[in-house]
């Protein structure tokens, strides 16, 4: 494990403070910016949902009538799924959203006073998501800046037996956020291929993996063929990147049956609404949309990277629909997002002690929105 990234444990005792992003009233109120120019460049979703989405809606031509709830299997919505991921219909669990499914695989697979561990930074969620079950977290440092923060796997390993018996999950994020980069081709499948030696081939000791694909299809190869030989991976996918439907909540866990059943019985019923079924189910099957989707906001990440480059900021690599950007110092990141905040522009920022408290992070919106921002950082470079 490289000394520099030490095993560290939060108390196992109370959750992480969390506190939900300001709204765009709470913004405007505070910088006196009319409510109707706040963008939100802060929380990775898309500028406006499909154009196909508004015909569902008006349409309104739901499976079932809105007074009732949803079928309790998401038939229909299984079924879509499982045609576009090529898994059977008995390796999906739908979600809303993939946060749901993420808390749902922390109930069935961290124990009270268990541990999981996390590669920092990436998403704050599994932190609290394992401190919620009374659970400790074990922290470890990814590869330095330079490396695209890319996964160490020794660390990884050495978190895993940190603890009498083995941690009972390992939480990956690829690509990672909030660092916006993809692991290099293997390391993943040698991630695994680890953990199941260190468990002496015994799957039922290994460690459940939760691997969290959100961004993967801005350009990043899927793992999901690995649960074959790593039976205990769970891989996560939504509806709300790609898709750009983040407010119909909508994800799903994809994983053995055997680890799907287990995780089933802490599904709540009817968490998924009737609209969002209806429409996830029309959106799946459509690849030519999402082919254009992606490609439309590749290509105005990379304009919008110039820009910003442009205007004297350091871009990170991404293959996300977020750009990190990196600064000389916390100080310095603080001041910018306080230049954008008055502007009615909101980023991600990240507290003081963050591995990333240096950076700021931006979602790819539209040219016209982007342009905004551009004109905003060259006013405060110069």
């Amino acid at each position: 494990m490289n000394p520099t990234t030490p095993v560290t444990f939060a108390s196992p005792t109370k959750p992480s403070g969390w506190t939900w992003e300001a709204t765009n009233q709470e913004v405007a109120a505070r910088y006196g910016v009319p409510v109707d120019q706040i963008l939100r460049f802060d929380q990775n979703t898309a500028p406006a949902p499909p154009g196909v989405v508004a015909t569902l809606l008006a349409a309104g031509q739901f499976e079932v009538e809105l007074s009732e709830y949803p079928p309790s299997d998401y038939g229909r919505l299984i079924a879509a799924a499982a045609a576009r991921y090529g898994v059977a219909r008995d390796e999906l669990l739908v979600g809303a959203g993939a946060d749901e499914i993420l808390d749902l695989v922390a109930k069935a697979f961290i124990a009270h006073g268990g541990s999981a561990v996390v590669p920092v930074p990436t998403y704050p969620m599994y932190a609290i998501l394992t401190e919620q079950r009374g659970a400790r977290v074990i922290r470890v440092g990814r590869g330095p800046a330079a490396s695209g923060h890319q996964l160490d796997e020794g660390a990884v390993r050495a978190g895993v037996r940190a603890v009498a018996g083995g941690a009972d999950l390992v939480w990956l994020c690829n690509p990672n956020n909030p660092t916006g980069t993809a692991e290099p081709a293997g390391a993943i499948e040698a991630l695994l291929a680890g953990l199941l030696a260190d468990a002496a081939d015994d799957e039922r000791t290994a460690p459940l993996v939760l691997l969290d694909e959100a961004y993967v299809e801005f350009g990043t190869e899927s793992h999901l063929a690995l649960r074959s030989r790593y039976p205990r991976l769970v891989v996560t996918r939504t509806m709300s990147k790609a898709y750009a439907i983040a407010g119909l909540r909508v994800g799903f866990a994809i994983a053995t049956p055997a680890i799907i059943a287990d995780i089933s019985p802490y599904r709540p019923p009817g968490s998924v609404s009737i609209v969002s079924i209806e429409v996830a189910a029309a959106l799946l099957p459509d690849a030519e949309l999402v082919r254009r989707r992606v490609a439309d906001i590749r290509a105005e990440r990379e304009r919008f990277a110039v820009g910003l480059a442009a205007a004297g900021w350091t871009v990170c690599p991404s293959a996300t629909n977020f750009l990190l950007v990196s600064f000389p110092s916390p100080e310095v990141a603080e001041s910018v997002a306080e230049g954008l905040l008055s502007r009615g522009l909101i980023p991600r920022t990240f507290p003081a002690g963050h591995p990333l408290d240096h950076c700021i992070r931006l979602t790819v919106r539209n040219r016209e929105q982007d342009d905004r921002l551009i004109a905003v950082a060259r006013e405060i470079t110069g």
